[in-house]
């Protein structure tokens, strides 16, 4: 794993300026992961936002949005999806990605957090480690979106844009998070996935980036980049 020291390393403040404005910019009102949206339509619930970012798993965010919506309609509570049961928040939940795992994950989840926690979605990052489903960007992302804690958020495209900048040099997503870690003040911890997430939708695509119309060239190597519009 190997990157810039800290003192000749990336513009951080220059970068996520540029990517906020470019946000703001926007001609239209999808301008925040559909986990955000969620969680700012629930007032930050953390069993909303849980169920939202596992159902966000390799979901496009107008589908995770939706299904967010309807299973959340009925299942406000770990109690109420339990109720439901399996069958019935699997077709909620559809056509979310693998939506029958993450049913099933759900209904297991559900059942823990009412007989080891209250009903509550523990604030802590081993505990949440711990539940069915739950992985590193899912833990980050509750913490982030319902508790306002710190953490680093990292999905594919945070880690395929930091190392295509070259801002990093990792092979892993949980090597970008522990990079970033390291090297991403603070300041910009809770931001940068919302940031990131919407770029790598819009412009910075997996093959093929508009760089052309790149609002952070200056900040950017393009590594393995060999087609570009």
């Amino acid at each position: 794993m190997k990157t810039e020291n800290k003192s000749d390393g990336p513009d951080w403040d220059g970068i996520v300026k540029a990517l906020e404005k470019w946000r703001k910019n926007l001609q239209d009102d999808e301008n925040s992961p559909s986990v955000t949206t969620v969680a700012e339509h629930y007032q930050r619930d953390p069993w909303s936002v849980l169920v939202s970012t596992i159902l966000s798993l390799r979901t496009k965010d107008e589908v995770t949005l939706a299904a967010s919506q309807r299973l959340l309609k009925k299942a406000k509570t770990p109690r109420a999806l339990l109720a439901l049961g399996e069958e019935e928040t699997a077709k909620l939940a559809y056509p979310a990605g693998f939506y029958r795992t993450k049913a099933a994950s759900l209904t297991k989840i559900a059942a823990i957090l009412i007989e080891q926690y209250g009903g509550k979605v523990p604030a802590d990052m081993d505990e949440l480690l711990a539940l069915p489903g739950v992985g590193r960007k899912t833990a980050n992302l509750v913490l982030i979106e319902a508790f306002d804690m710190d953490g680093i958020c990292v999905d594919v495209h945070v880690h395929r844009i930091c190392n295509r900048a070259r801002w990093i040099e990792t092979s892993t997503p949980e090597e970008t998070e522990m990079e970033l870690r390291r090297i991403l003040p603070k300041k910009h911890w809770k931001g940068i996935n919302a940031l990131l997430v919407l770029y790598g939708q819009r412009l910075c695509r997996p093959t093929s980036p508009y760089c052309s119309r790149c609002v952070i060239t200056g900040h950017c190597q393009r590594r393995g980049v060999e087609k570009s519009r």
